[in-house]
């Protein structure tokens, strides 16, 4: 049986098919993803079949979110209050502006670094449980397997099977000790670069507040210069009697 000729083909179909082409060969590792956002249990079935075990990457970036979302909104409603307290008062745009960046750049450090510390604070404080937990492992395994057993129990596991799945991992005293964390405090154990980590939250969320904060004070730059013969009282909400 022949091919059948490339004019036979919907256009549509090819580019469809170059474009799938096109994202697999750059980056295998997306292949799981297609899988799902395709609806394919059959190619997610072959991908697993055929993958190694660091092959298949979730999406990590989400944990930036947190930083993104939260320093956006402090930073506008922030310069909002600046803009809304110099629009009662018919300050000058200079002064406007002035007060505003000053403050934004100063709150948007406070809370970069802000940032920082804590997620630092909390990944050293999680450590440290994790050093407890390995360090009851390490002098009383019965306790923390029985813990554990209870634990699995609770979630709706037959005890004999929880039994023969908590000794199993027990076996791997490092794995079974992150696995205490997670199940038992319900933490997750920072990666050995959790510093760099933390000082990218704090320079994301820096720039978010920074960038975001500054979007309520473009009305001052942006407007004088389409509209340099306008009165500053137009764009600064005074009172109408400041107008006549």
């Amino acid at each position: 049986m022949t091919p059948p000729d490339s004019t036979d083909i919907p256009a549509a179909q090819v580019t469809r098919s170059n474009e799938r082409t096109s994202l697999i060969a750059s980056n295998e590792s997306s292949v799981a993803r297609v899988a799902y956002e395709d609806h394919d249990p059959e190619a997610s079935r072959n991908f697993h079949l055929n993958r190694n075990i660091n092959e298949e990457q979730h999406q990590n970036e989400g944990g930036l979110l947190k930083p993104i979302i939260f320093g956006g909104l402090d930073g506008i409603l922030t310069a909002f209050a600046i803009v809304a307290g110099s629009a009662g008062g018919a300050l000058d745009p200079s002064v406007v502006l002035i007060l505003g960046f000053s403050n934004i750049f100063a709150d948007a450090l406070s809370m970069g670094v802000g940032e920082f510390l804590s997620s630092k604070a909390e990944n050293e404080w999680i450590i440290s449980e994790r050093q407890r937990e390995a360090w009851e492992m390490e002098n009383y395994p019965d306790g923390e397997v029985k813990e554990m057993i209870d634990i699995y129990e609770e979630k709706g596991m037959k005890r004999e099977d929880a039994k023969l799945v908590i000794e199993t991992m027990a076996k791997y005293k490092d794995f079974f000790v992150d696995v205490m964390m997670a199940e038992e405090l319900e933490l997750r154990v920072p990666n050995e670069d959790h510093i760099t980590e933390s000082f990218k939250e704090g320079i994301i969320m820096f720039c978010s507040f920074a960038t975001f904060g500054s979007f309520p004070l473009l009305g001052y730059v942006i407007i004088p210069i389409l509209f340099p013969d306008l009165p500053s009282p137009y764009y600064l909400g005074a009172p109408a009697s400041l107008l006549d």
